[in-house]
């Protein structure tokens, strides 16, 4: 909303530049920013350990209310804390019951995503042989588990060879997991066309 409110004001105004100078103020003068700013060491002190960040983090809300002066930074981005494929053991879930667990595309129709399938695909590869080389071959496809929407698969032939990334972009839940979660960020997750994806009329 305060994204929308920038952009009307901009074009009432008619602004001669691209940039929402008007967002950045506003955002920060609102409930979202003092919300966040209260919980923004949750992460790093976790990433410490469950016993010491749970320990550290309780004093940081408990004792200064989250609002301790100083803030602590992620040293290293998501997706470079990915594990080789080699140096982990598969974990085999079971499957969906349908009562407490639900499989992923049930709950995509929950959402009701619709794109359109004629229109440019939103989720574009740098480099087309990377999900293959190197995903595949080191991670083994991680793009296939960490999207919540199967909008990854890796598809083979008849003989279970020549591998290659299918993207169900039509799926596309806008969570920007990929984008922000893939090892070789080759992933570049651009706004679809207007007024399509996810609904959640059910939600």
């Amino acid at each position: 909303m305060l994204a929308a409110e920038a952009c009307f004001d901009a074009l009432a105004k008619e602004c001669q530049h691209d940039e929402l100078t008007a967002y950045p103020e506003a955002f920060k003068a609102s409930w979202l920013h003092e919300e966040l700013h209260l919980s923004r060491n949750f992460k790093p002190w976790m990433a410490k350990g469950l016993k010491l960040g749970s320990l550290m983090f309780g004093i940081d809300q408990m004792v200064f209310g989250g609002k301790a002066p100083w803030t602590l930074h992620n040293t290293k981005p998501d997706h470079a804390k990915l594990k080789l494929a080699a140096d982990t053991q598969p974990i085999i879930y079971p499957k969906p019951d349908g009562v407490l667990n639900f499989d992923r595309l049930s709950s995509v129709f929950l959402s009701s995503t619709n794109h359109e399938e004629d229109q440019p695909c939103h989720l574009q590869l740098k480099d087309a042989a990377i999900p293959i080389s190197v995903n595949l071959a080191q991670y083994d496809a991680p793009e296939q588990r960490f999207c919540p929407a199967g909008v990854y698969e890796i598809l083979r032939d008849e003989n279970g060879s020549n591998p290659r990334l299918q993207i169900n972009a039509q799926n596309c839940v806008h969570c920007k997991t990929c984008d922000i979660k893939d090892p070789s960020q080759n992933i570049n997750w651009v706004v679809p066309q207007g007024g399509e994806g996810p609904t959640y009329p059910n939600m």
